[in-house]
């Protein structure tokens, strides 16, 4: 996951040039919005991931391997 945020950050800033004319009142590399950004994804795909883990825990282990 730390890959994937080091990878998209850096691609965002190579594409500060295109992106900069899509955005209003915000610079194309204002530091606070990336920072927002990348706890907000980080955020969503934690909780996207420990949801259905915690699901899963709760099932009996036996009666898992029965089903399959």
């Amino acid at each position: 996951m730390i890959a994937g945020v080091v990878v998209g950050v850096v691609v965002a800033c190579a594409l500060t040039h295109a992106i900069g004319k899509l955005l209003m009142g915000v610079s194309a590399t204002d530091p606070a919005t990336y920072t927002f950004v990348v706890v907000l994804l980080s955020a969503v795909t934690l909780l996207a991931g420990w949801i259905p883990a915690r699901r899963a825990t709760r099932v009996e282990t036996v009666q898992a391997l029965r089903t399959e």
